[in-house]
């Protein structure tokens, strides 16, 4: 009988491992093709003008070059485009994430009329295409006067970030059981003292992976950038300095490949800082 058993068991899992074989083979394929783009970026970057031009592209380079770097760090306005956008994209986040807790909590503790048509008009938000509110807001944008500055910005990604980080956020604040709340209220502490030292932390993962969408969407922005800066181009963000190297008979390819991956340098250094918190922070919003 124990024979058996274990036979059983044996040839359950031979037929279980061809099936999860082809799971991690399909997984691996997978990410070798979303990579793939990366790789590119990062060898053009680092091949020769002839090589990034050549009608036969390989996938290595055996001379590789910092040419393409080069001219990029010569560009005069590089650096204060790169500052721009560290502003804009750091104001998105820290603003959409303060408010978007506050919201968060408003919409979860408070009873109030039409908090149910709030919440379905923050999750219509997000259906609405970007490209379609893009010429309503450039008329928005010129009305108040902000066209040309970092405002024009900072106002339309903060707007396009909060319905998402609100309904994340709302699912941490729900998951908070009423009773921490009103065990701190007996202990003498306040609601505003609740909220920000111990609502606050416990929801902090859900911060933290909002926020990594947020600066996400708001430091690869061009649309924007390319619609609302018009004159000012001091004012201009890190994907408007890539226009620098098209040119409509030679472009730079390698130019645009090293300024693309000096741009997705600062979104892995975010990204590394904050995994561990994103994760736990995804886990959450599933639960």
């Amino acid at each position: 009988m124990a024979v058996e058993r274990a036979t059983g068991v044996g040839v359950r899992r031979w037929i279980r491992k061809p099936w999860r074989l082809a799971a991690e083979v399909g997984a691996l394929l997978i990410a070798v093709v979303v990579a793939f783009p990366l790789y590119w970026m990062v060898l053009s970057a680092f091949k020769p003008a002839g090589e990034v031009r050549s009608e036969r592209p390989v996938p290595w380079t055996l001379s590789p070059s910092l040419d393409s770097f080069r001219r990029v760090f010569e560009q005069g306005d590089f650096a204060r485009y790169f500052a721009n956008s560290v502003l804009v994209a750091g104001s998105v986040v820290v603003a959409s994430a303060l408010i978007a807790f506050l919201a968060a909590t408003a919409v979860t503790r408070f009873r109030f009329r039409l908090r149910t048509t709030l919440l379905i008009l923050f999750l219509a938000a997000q259906m609405v295409p970007v490209e379609a509110l893009t010429i309503p807001m450039f008329f928005l944008m010129r009305d108040f006067g902000a066209l040309n500055s970092l405002v024009s910005l900072i106002l339309p990604h903060l707007a396009f970030s909060l319905p998402f980080a609100i309904w994340m956020l709302r699912g941490f604040v729900k998951a908070v059981p009423e009773a921490l709340e009103e065990q701190a209220f007996i202990d003498g502490a306040s609601r505003t003292r609740f909220l920000w030292q111990i609502l606050f932390p416990l929801v902090f993962p859900g911060l933290v992976a909002t926020s990594v969408f947020s600066f996400i969407s708001t430091w690869n922005d061009f649309l924007f950038a390319k619609s609302f800066i018009i004159s000012e181009v001091e004012n201009s963000t890190l994907p408007m300095a890539l226009l620098v190297f098209f040119d409509a008979e030679t472009p730079d390819w390698g130019g645009v490949m090293a300024a693309s991956t000096v741009m997705t340098v600062p979104v892995l250094i975010f990204f590394v800082c904050v995994h561990r918190r994103l994760v736990s922070g995804l886990g959450g919003a599933v639960k």
